[in-house]
């Protein structure tokens, strides 16, 4: 096998919400793979520790703050991009929240946040930078789903909602614009410890159930999503669009496990 079709070398990422969590792993592990990576999100301290992080790599970067929620900050990170790399190869859409609480009485307010940043936010993204990727007749978008985009787990009907529609949004835009080059995929992580939710499953009820429920016996390591997120920037997924990618240690396989 060519070693080269996983190559990332002489292309240009952005990934929103890149500088905490699964997104600082996917910018990192993209950097790595030869990218020039510009890591955004809403804190300006990490944004700055996650580029000083793919400068280390010997990458290129730029040290932009951004929120999907606003579009305005979106176009103004394309253009800074397009200004000092002449093109976006790779969009990465990793900003997302969660918050947990019982359906019924759940604020209408706290809902419509949910799903503006996790599915319009991820909608916003798209359409800012697929623009230039359709005009060039190249791109790899790559979203980041869940297992909330196939099974439900208790009192976040919210992100349940937002990530199946990330899930279906995937979909639509594979449908409309994989003639014109641009390849649409998402990646569904399973359970991944990060420090936000190292808490809760390590010494809760909650936690205990994932990982009776992941066949693997452990939760991921977020460096473990990187392959699966390279494979859909680089060219060796050339042929693959629409497609939702589980890494979850088995667990939307899993009936019974004991």
């Amino acid at each position: 096998m060519n070693a080269d079709l996983f190559s990332l070398e002489g292309k240009i990422a952005v990934v929103t919400g890149g500088s905490s969590g699964i997104g600082r792993a996917l910018s990192l592990g993209l950097a790595e793979a030869g990218a020039d990576v510009i890591a955004t999100a809403r804190r300006r301290q990490q944004v700055e520790e996650t580029a000083a992080a793919i400068e280390s790599r010997g990458r290129r970067t730029l040290r932009l703050t951004s929120d999907v929620c606003e579009r305005a900050s979106l176009e103004r990170l394309l253009t800074a991009t397009l200004d000092s790399f002449g093109k976006v190869d790779i969009l990465v859409n990793c900003a997302g929240i969660i918050k947990r609480a019982p359906t019924l009485d759940f604020p209408e307010e706290e809902w419509n946040n949910i799903l503006n940043t996790n599915l319009t936010g991820t909608l916003r993204a798209c359409q800012v930078f697929g623009k230039p990727m359709l005009e060039r007749g190249y791109g790899r978008i790559v979203n980041i789903a869940s297992l909330n985009s196939f099974v439900s787990l208790s009192e976040v009907a919210a992100y349940a909602a937002s990530k199946a529609g990330v899930a279906s949004l995937t979909r639509s835009l594979a449908v409309e614009w994989s003639k014109l080059g641009v390849t649409v995929n998402a990646i569904a992580p399973g359970v991944f410890r990060t420090e936000l939710n190292a808490k809760l499953l390590d010494s809760t009820a909650r936690g205990q159930e994932l990982l009776m429920r992941t066949p693997m016996g452990r939760f991921g390591k977020t460096e473990e999503l990187v392959g699966a997120a390279i494979f859909l920037a680089s060219d060796s997924s050339s042929f693959i669009t629409g497609q939702i990618l589980a890494v979850d240690g088995g667990f939307l396989a899993s009936g019974v496990n004991q």
